[in-house]
């Protein structure tokens, strides 16, 4: 038996003997002691002690009832509490009675009872007039996704309650739009003052809209990269299409490295991030079956070159890939920024130079080279200490119309 169980349920045998010993010896002596009321004193501790008695027993009671249906023992504990309290209030009205202040007793309860429990309740009653509205207007409903900005909280409503609206978390734990079964309780009375965003307002059609984002190169067969990522849409959404209308399209911008192309796209709220790993994946396993598609990589300008030197060198740029000397190789005075070199430096020294330099022969010197692209990557080799880097070399200098990382 738990030590809490065994410790009530010693105070109502000891509290129920002495409620009964105070009863029978009043019986004994109806006179002895009588308080300002003009009761016993004996018979007025019966009462006390029986009152104790009772709020003991509805807590065993209560405990015995929750552990059948499976509730833990601490629920037990907590309503348990509950009824001490309630049964200390009684023990106070009892003794008021029996030294004939009752109405003190009232009168006390009446101006300061009244003041405490108006302040205490005055959240739970908000709770409750914020879940008669909810229940009214139903801007949200159990099974909706709702997200509160102010409180950065995105969940699934489970239930709501009188006092509190329970969310099967969104994310949380995971860095992810899926529901991590973590659940939060939000009081009710906060509602009014939070903007709460539903994004199943229609829990028959909860669609919305999301975006896969795929980087190419410039020298990429765009209409390639586009018939790609469409197809990758249509065939993972095509129930969602049909059910909305709204056919996938596509959205780009350019940056320094290549292309960003946004695939743009109607899913289901809830299974969002499940849509997105199967698009992602069918894009990418068709772009590495097309030779004319290549992603764009910060650093290393493209996926491909990066393998291709990998795997030994086998590509373009691997006819005339050499690893020269750097004291051979003359870099002209192009502005650099230090954080940038100090940055690119940390890259290299982690994952090797994925992209080479380079450099064209001076004419009439031999064994000496000019920089032709790829400065910022000289200046972070130079940093680590390098003796030798690798360079495509080209027959003859040409001037770089701008610096390629």
């Amino acid at each position: 038996m738990p030590t809490y169980t065994r410790r009530r349920l010693i105070t109502l045998i000891v509290s129920g003997i002495l409620a009964a010993l105070a009863a029978a010896a009043q019986a004994t002596w109806p006179s002895l002691l009588t308080l300002p009321s003009g009761m016993s004193a004996l018979l007025l501790a019966a009462y006390v002690l029986g009152v104790l008695a009772l709020f003991d027993l509805l807590t065993l009671l209560t405990i015995w009832s929750l552990s059948r249906r499976g509730k833990p023992l601490a629920e037990g504990q907590m309503l348990g509490s509950l009824y001490r309290l309630v049964g200390i209030l009684v023990v106070l009205l009892v003794i008021g009675w029996g030294f004939g202040q009752l109405g003190a007793v009232g009168q006390f309860f009446t101006l300061f009872g009244g003041m405490i429990l108006g302040w205490s309740l005055q959240a739970p009653v908000s709770g409750v007039a914020a879940w008669a509205l909810v229940s009214i207007k139903r801007p949200f409903r159990p099974g909706d996704r709702v997200q509160f900005p102010n409180l950065g909280l995105t969940g699934d409503v489970q239930e709501v309650g009188v006092m509190y609206t329970v969310l099967n978390q969104v994310g949380g734990s995971i860095s992810s739009e899926e529901a991590v079964g973590r659940f939060i309780l939000v009081p009710n009375a906060m509602l009014f003052s939070q903007v709460a965003i539903n994004y199943t307002v229609t829990q028959e059609a909860a669609y919305m809209l999301d975006e896969v984002v795929v980087r190419i190169t410039y020298d990429s067969d765009w209409d390639s990269a586009e018939r790609i990522m469409l197809n990758a849409a249509l065939q993972v959404t095509a129930d969602v299409i049909e059910a909305t209308r709204e056919p996938p399209y596509i959205r780009s911008d350019l940056y320094d490295y290549g292309v960003y192309l946004r695939l743009r796209y109607q899913t289901h709220v809830k299974r969002r991030a499940e849509t997105a790993y199967q698009i992602n994946r069918a894009i990418f396993k068709a772009i590495q079956r097309t030779p004319n598609i290549d992603l764009a990589i910060p650093y290393v300008y493209s996926y491909r070159s990066g393998a291709e030197l990998r795997e030994g060198g086998h590509g373009r740029e691997a006819e005339t890939l050499r690893q020269l000397a750097v004291e051979k190789i003359v870099a002209a005075d192009v502005p650099l920024d230090a954080q940038d070199i100090d940055q690119l430096a940390k890259s290299i020294a982690l994952h090797g130079l994925l992209q080479p330099i380079v450099v064209a022969q001076r004419p009439g010197e031999e064994e000496v080279y000019d920089v032709v692209a790829g400065h910022l990557r000289f200046a972070a080799c130079q940093k680590l200490g390098w003796s030798t880097i690798p360079a495509e070399v080209q027959q003859s200098s040409a001037p770089s119309d701008e610096e390629s990382l």
